[in-house]
């Protein structure tokens, strides 16, 4: 077992891990933070993206060891305080970037960090090679390019 000290959604937590567990089980396990889904165990889908120090990471294959020290913000606390949702989640919410809505969380997250890196005016097309480490079975990402772009842009508002 290995001890690890971390901040996950602005809260400090220590916790005794076996250090084979993976990020997103200990989110999800040990925390009952359940926004953060399990798509394929293999880094290919996407469903599992965090933020591990401000940065889109995917916890399936990141190691809690890993977080050791570190701040993870999930979807769960990616809306300031007090606040029923982010800017990046009203975008989703308001432009249907969803239809079953198991990859949102890592597709939200990962959009954030986009625009974080990128800056709040966004191409379709950079939007899209952006996603690629993310898949949706649903939709034909139409949708998700759309609420992605006007999320951005209302982050740009909020900021």
């Amino acid at each position: 077992m290995a001890k690890i000290s971390l901040i996950v959604n602005g809260n400090p937590v220590n916790a005794n891990v076996d250090s084979r567990t993976l990020l997103v089980q200990f989110l999800r396990e040990n925390l009952r933070l359940t926004g953060t889904h399990v798509g394929c165990d293999t880094s290919q889908c996407g469903a599992c993206v965090v933020h591990l120090d401000g940065k889109a990471v995917k916890s399936c294959t990141t190691l809690a060891v890993m977080a050791d020290g570190h701040e993870v913000r999930t979807i769960e606390g990616l809306a300031a305080d007090g606040a029923p949702l982010h800017p990046m989640q009203e975008a989703f919410r308001e432009h249907h970037g969803l239809q079953c809505g198991f990859c949102t969380p890592g597709m939200i997250m990962t959009a954030v960090d986009l625009v974080n890196r990128k800056g709040h005016d966004l191409s379709d097309h950079v939007i899209r090679e952006e996603l690629e480490g993310n898949l949706c079975r649903c939709t034909g990402y139409q949708n998700i390019v759309t609420s992605i772009a006007a999320g951005a842009k209302a982050m740009a508002k909020s900021a």
